[in-house]
């Protein structure tokens, strides 16, 4: 008995082995609910591709399949006011600057290195998997499971290729839809990128090749830029894939639609953000150093009255593949990263 309960506890072990390896290298960046985890091991990506997710219970079906072991986990919806921007620093660097804006949201920076993919690193909104400021990812290894379903739910990321891409809310989007394609949701998108693309021009036409939907009926653009300094928001208006190019030499997003000079806001501050990012970037002769975004990005984070809404900022060095992060506007504690951009 003791010998046959043993090989169990081995098999087991084995067949969880980087599963417990993911979980053992969760470790807490900040108080605030900001947390590092290297994913090891296969996550299923390319199998999802094949079948996708019409709506976000097919993709709660395939991570608990997939990831989590049969451990359900219900996804939440969530979208705010968020600004992002792309600008070269003082040696020609390409930046790309990222907050989030919202309601408390724990944030998990992702590290991922697929074999049939390019690494990356990601920042996933922890709420999204059901994390909330009383129940955090720490403690014993079922307190931290669900954040094995990390890989696909990525709201910003950076991969190996000096590629990176961010969403942000927007009023209305209006993706085509075709019945010979596979649909991936708002973050899964983000994933494909990252995953796949090394430039803008792959990442468009990747983007092309699949429907979209947005979780929770949160419509949503996307910024993107590449380690060549080219950047594009990618919108969806009138059913069409629409690209918001620019010919000065950084690019900006908020939470309105740009597309054709639409510019459909929310009603919020969106526009007061964005020109606040393009005043500070004209102002320094069209680049910013290093620690000018990141006290930019700090700037910039939304409040709503009394409250804070900026969750995280991450400034993304697509040159170098070096980067900082900063939870709820604390740029007195950036947490340096690299990511290895050689390959």
């Amino acid at each position: 008995m003791g010998i046959a309960l043993l090989s169990i506890l081995m098999a087991a072990f084995l067949l969880f082995w980087n599963e417990l390896r993911s979980l053992m290298s969760l470790e807490k960046m900040d108080d605030y609910g900001m947390y590092e985890m290297t994913y090891y091991g296969d996550y299923g990506f390319d199998e999802f591709l094949e079948v996708g997710a019409n709506n976000d219970a097919d993709i709660e079906a395939f991570v608990t399949r997939r990831l989590l072991k049969g451990l359900p986990i219900d996804l939440g919806v969530t979208g705010d006011g968020c600004t992002a921007f792309v600008v070269k620093d003082e040696n020609g660097n390409v930046l790309f600057g990222r907050n989030f804006d919202f309601t408390y949201a724990p944030s998990l920076q992702l590290f991922t290195a697929p074999d049939n993919g390019y690494a990356s690193v990601s920042t996933v909104n922890l709420a999204f998997a059901g994390y909330s400021k009383d129940n955090l990812p720490e403690g014993s290894f079922f307190d931290r499971f669900l954040t094995l379903a990390a890989p696909f739910l990525p709201f910003d990321g950076m991969n190996e290729k000096g590629l990176a891409i961010a969403l942000l809310a927007v009023p209305e989007a209006q993706a085509p839809y075709s019945f010979d394609k596979v649909t991936l949701n708002t973050t899964t998108t983000i994933r494909l990128v990252l995953d796949k693309a090394a430039t803008i021009e792959e990442a468009i036409e990747l983007l092309k090749q699949y429907n979209i939907y947005f979780s929770g009926g949160i419509e949503c653009h996307y910024l993107i830029a590449d380690a060549s300094g080219h950047s594009v928001i990618v919108e969806y208006v009138d059913q069409e894939l629409c690209v918001v190019e620019t010919e000065a030499e950084y690019q900006i997003a908020s939470n309105f639609i740009a597309y054709d000079g639409l510019n459909i806001g929310e009603g919020f501050t969106e526009f007061e953000r964005y020109d606040e990012v393009e005043n500070a970037i004209e102002t320094n002769g069209g680049m910013l150093e290093v620690r000018q975004a990141v006290q930019l990005l700090a700037h910039v984070g939304v409040f709503d009255g009394d409250a804070d809404k900026l969750q995280w900022s991450v400034l993304y060095n697509l040159t170098t593949g070096n980067g900082e992060i900063f939870a709820n506007r604390k740029t007195n504690h950036l947490i340096e990263f690299h990511l290895n951009t050689d390959k």
